[in-house]
């Protein structure tokens, strides 16, 4: 191993160490932050060979194996649609051939295969079963910023979950351009997210939950594209929406009695703003939603043909036969 190449790898786990440090302030003892220290860096060895990079169309992004079949959890923005073939890129340098499976557009989660599924893949322990995740916990997030770098090797971040709604965790743990699709474990080596969405902000980072993985795998795994109606920690908008050719958001339906048809919203309609926020993806759209709890009101820019106008919605409970 070269000198750099050692640097490189010291450096991202000394990261650890930094990241600790930072928490030191939160009134975490010294004994509590070197337990957390070892934990990590016991667990980084075991789950590291699993993450891979992920070549797309504008850059690279991220994803973790989690069978010794090949099946990778990304994110939808990062598969984009089923049946697309993928460039992956292992922890070794290998560059071999996936496909994308079916996503929850609205959620932001996909399944990825690699193609070769007779051969034994190097994978991190993946448990169907629900993963209880509370604010004030550790975890660390793992990735490939920036695009696969042999030398470098993947990039590790620890911090605490900020946040737990129903479908996303909000930690701080800093992401970059490359990380999305990447997983976020626990102190138990666990997968209890994968990142979604990327913030200035230290403390704004968005992580899928395991929750929309696990309430669609059948139909991900069936190659289904899936549209969650808006619902979120207790909110519930009831429009699916998605990105239409033009790049623009569109409302592709209205469900009969939800709070998006008593606004008045149509199918065809396109939703340029949440509150003072342009929107810029679908994903980001439902994060938005889904972070808001059941009798919040949101305010919404619509267009519709020529006219455009501002729109009240007040979020209601998940009707019971929408739940799962």
């Amino acid at each position: 191993m070269s000198l750099r190449s050692f640097a490189l790898r010291v450096a991202t786990l000394m990261g650890t160490v930094v990241a600790l440090a930072c928490h030191a302030a939160a009134h975490d003892t010294l004994a509590v932050l070197r337990g957390v220290q070892q934990r990590v860096q016991t667990l980084l060895p075991q789950v590291r060979s699993a993450v891979v990079a992920i070549r797309i169309q504008d850059g690279t992004a991220s994803g973790v194996i989690i069978n010794r079949s090949g099946l990778i959890l990304t994110a939808a923005h990062v598969a984009e649609k089923p049946g697309k073939e993928l460039r992956v890129v292992l922890h070794d340098g290998q560059v071999v051939r996936g496909t994308t499976l079916g996503l929850d557009k609205a959620t932001d989660a996909a399944l990825v295969q690699l193609l070769d599924t007779e051969r034994t893949w190097p994978h991190v322990n993946f448990s169907r079963a629900v993963v209880s995740v509370s604010p004030g916990d550790w975890c660390f997030a793992l990735g490939h910023p920036g695009g696969f770098d042999k030398e470098r090797g993947v990039v590790l971040r620890v911090g605490k979950v900020i946040r737990h709604t129903a479908n996303s965790l909000q930690t701080d743990c800093v992401l970059m351009g490359g990380d999305s699709g990447g997983p976020l474990f626990n102190l138990k080596g666990e997968v209890i997210g994968i990142h979604s969405q990327i913030w200035e902000e230290r403390d704004h980072n968005m992580h899928v939950s395991m929750a929309p993985f696990l309430r669609s795998w059948d139909e991900m795994k069936n190659n289904l594209v899936i549209h969650v109606w808006g619902t979120g920690s207790g909110g519930y908008l009831g429009a699916a929406i998605d990105m239409n050719s033009a790049g623009k958001i569109e409302v592709l339906r209205v469900l009969e009695g939800s709070p998006a048809q008593t606004a008045g919203l149509l199918a065809g309609d396109l939703v340029e703003m949440l509150e003072t926020q342009p929107l810029r993806s679908a994903s980001q759209f439902s994060n938005a939603v889904r972070a808001r709890p059941a009798g919040e009101e949101i305010q919404l820019r619509v267009r519709r043909g020529e006219v455009v106008r501002d729109v009240r919605v007040k979020l209601t409970s998940r009707p019971k036969e929408d739940e799962g």
